[in-house]
């Protein structure tokens, strides 16, 4: 196959995974807690070719000698970009927004490696084996996990609902004499990404990280807990930034494009030289 046809065919493979990248991250343009990721290439092989034998006829030559022909470009990584997303007050008591970058979630994992996520849309689901008691769940129904490692649960019959800076929930109830106390009844558990590279998108608006054993890392190499600082009654949007996001739509178009016709012109030249042959 002409080289050229080579090229051009691997490096639109790649550019397809840059597309189909930017495709996500506007589809999740109004995704609480949306982290997007950019792609990064990197140039394939190159060979040299000279096709010039003699090097007396190349005396006072200004350009290298021979040709320089490469294989295309491959994606080297999609970068996960966590810069903070907008605080958009909502004044719900249930939801919760992140006021610094990399710190995370942990959702309740029944099987599996541990999950994470920033989206702070929290909701309550009823415990089956305690009628005075409701789960806090997330808004795919898993659990939200407690510093405990337990998931966390509510009194149901609460006057309202507090969480603090750090993660503290405080819950309002009333006594026999019909007075209000505040108790304390969980802590979120709140953990930073000290290597965020490594998180991977599982769905759900959900991370979580890879085989680290594979990479000779430990949890503690990748998570640290910290107390986090959190805003009750808002969530974080999310950081996509729609202008940018086109504008590299129509350049990957635009270099689809070219590599498509250096297709076409390449099978055009070997038909004229077919015809010339015959």
């Amino acid at each position: 196959m002409n080289q050229s046809m080579i090229t051009a065919t691997v490096t639109m493979g790649q550019l397809q995974k840059k597309l189909d990248t930017i495709s996500n991250n506007v589809a999740n343009v109004n995704t609480n807690g949306f982290k997007r990721r950019d792609v990064q290439f990197q140039d394939l092989l190159f060979q040299q070719l000279n096709n010039q034998i003699v090097n007396a006829q190349e005396t006072g030559r200004n350009t290298p000698l021979g040709l320089r022909v490469g294989t295309g470009a491959r994606v080297s990584q999609t970068h996960l970009r966590m810069d903070q997303g907008a605080i958009i007050q909502t004044g719900r008591p249930l939801d919760v927004a992140f006021a610094e970058k990399n710190l995370l979630f942990e959702v309740l994992s029944p099987e599996g490696p541990p999950r994470f996520t920033r989206d702070g849309a929290f909701y309550f689901t009823p415990n089956p084996n305690n009628d005075n008691e409701v789960f806090l769940v997330t808004g795919n129904g898993d659990y939200v996990m407690s510093e405990t490692g337990q998931a966390i649960t509510i009194p149901a019959r609460h006057e309202s609902i507090k969480i603090s800076e750090t993660g503290r929930i405080l819950v309002t109830m009333k006594d026999g004499n019909n007075v209000d106390t505040e108790q304390e009844v969980a802590r979120l558990q709140i953990v930073r990404a000290t290597k965020p590279q490594l998180l991977q998108n599982i769905g759900d608006n959900y991370f979580t990280f890879p085989n680290l054993e594979e990479l000779g890392l430990t949890f503690d190499d990748v998570l640290e807990n910290v107390p986090g600082t959190v805003i009750q009654g808002a969530l974080e949007g999310s950081n996509v930034d729609m202008g940018k996001e086109l504008s590299d739509l129509i350049l990957a178009q635009r270099a689809y494009q070219f590599n498509t016709r250096s297709i076409s012109i390449a099978d055009q030249m070997m038909g004229l030289v077919n015809n010339i042959r015959g």
